[in-house]
């Protein structure tokens, strides 16, 4: 026998459907919630399942984002066997049905038969680890948009209230830069301060590790000083704008914070797995891309062909033909995991610069010379940069510039 059991995974709760063998399912389906209570009902359905069968069976389910954490867990800590697959594969499967059904306890009896028609690869255990890492990067791509937008705001209300700052510090987002302005954000406030006092809250704000000279200091004083002079605004009429300003200062700090430790702890993690450094051969592919490809990527051996990744990246060119019709503009699918397909992007965007990777240099040059549009080329360097990655990943041999 060949025992599995469907799992159709919601929000809190999930409903099962076992079967003994092929075309062969063990009661009805059962329904247990994401507590310790419900999956201990989950568990003695699987122990049942094993007692009638003989065998331990093998779970399935959908990739649900964090709904399936849980079970995940749970499963993980009992040592059985599972496997999550993406939905578009259910979501085949259900379309080819003529009755047009659409309930939680149908969709785990069609995942159970779908294990029969369908040869999966289970869950392996290294997936821990590189979905701990893929959950770290895309926290890490999130907290960087959030950081961006709040930067634009921030502009938007430094440009209504002391505009000339911006070239006093060079770095506009550094940590005494925005310190500094949180204490003196408008030029009244510079300028009612003696000299000495500036210069000794700039000296108090560098830290220890970033020490600056004395004719540094000065300088950036004197720039302060002639930006306030030159500041149109120098009281502002609307208290709003200096409540907003300084909340946007914490925000901006709050989330330099929170990257910095997001990036230290996506460095620790990666460096534990061997291929991190491996991929790194590429030029144009740091720490921060290579991260985020292994941990997008996942276990390499699902895919038998580097085609099959470059599918997965979301990066091959949709087919449409019908009859004597044939498309020639075909966009790409875009549906993998966007996170792979715009670092793949990125990679190959870095290896261009100042040619740094000869190999892509010449091949995306070549596209051109063939009358390729630049995006066209770039997907088709992507595309060959996925083939390069795969040969990486299985041989775990490093990459060998021309």
């Amino acid at each position: 026998m060949n025992p599995v059991i469907g799992l159709d995974i919601s929000k809190e709760e999930s409903h099962g459907q076992a079967f003994l063998d092929r075309g062969k399912p063990y009661r009805g389906t059962f329904h247990f919630e994401h507590t310790r209570e419900g999956l201990e009902i989950l568990l003695q359905v699987i122990r049942d399942v094993e007692h009638a069968s003989g065998h331990r069976p093998t779970l399935i389910l959908e990739a649900t984002g964090h709904y399936q954490s849980p079970v995940v867990q749970f499963l993980e800590e009992h040592h059985y066997v599972f496997i999550v697959i993406n939905p578009l594969i259910s979501n085949r499967l259900r379309k080819s049905n003529l009755r047009k059904v659409k309930t939680d306890a149908a969709d785990a009896y069609l995942l159970g038969e779908l294990h029969y028609r369908e040869e999966f690869e289970p869950f392996k255990k290294r997936g821990v680890q590189l979905l701990n890492l893929r959950y770290l990067t895309r926290q890490y791509e999130a907290f960087s948009k959030m950081c961006v937008q709040t930067k634009l705001q921030f502009q938007a209300v430094l440009d209504q209230v002391f505009p000339a700052y911006k070239g006093v510090f060079g770095a506009m987002y550094s940590s005494v830069s925005l310190r500094f302005l949180n204490e003196f954000p408008t030029s009244h406030s510079v300028l009612q301060t003696d000299t000495s006092t500036l210069k000794s809250k700039i000296s108090t704000l560098l830290s220890s590790k970033r020490s600056r000279s004395e004719d540094w200091i000065n300088e950036r004083v004197q720039r302060l000083l002639d930006a306030a002079k030159a500041n149109p605004f120098q009281q502002t009429m609307y208290s709003s704008h200096l409540i907003n300003l300084k909340i946007l200062i914490t925000l901006i700090l709050q989330y330099q914070e929170h990257l910095a430790e997001l990036e230290q702890n996506i460095d620790a993690l990666a460096k534990e797995i061997e291929e991190y450094d491996l991929i790194q051969s590429i030029p144009g592919i740091g720490p921060k891309i290579a991260a985020t490809i292994l941990s997008e990527i996942g276990e390499v051996d699902r895919f038998d062909h580097p085609k099959k990744l470059v599918a997965f990246a979301g990066i091959d060119p949709s087919v449409f033909a019908s009859g004597k019709f044939t498309a020639t503009r075909n966009r790409i699918t875009k549906r993998g995991s966007r996170q792979l397909r715009y670092a793949l992007v990125m990679a190959v965007q870095c290896g261009l610069i100042r040619s740094r990777n000869t190999r892509i240099k010449d091949f995306y040059d070549r596209k051109r010379a063939e009358g390729k549009p630049h995006k066209v080329a770039l997907i088709a360097c992507a595309n060959k940069l996925v083939h390069w990655l795969y040969a990486i990943l299985i041989s775990k041999k490093s990459f060998r510039p021309a």
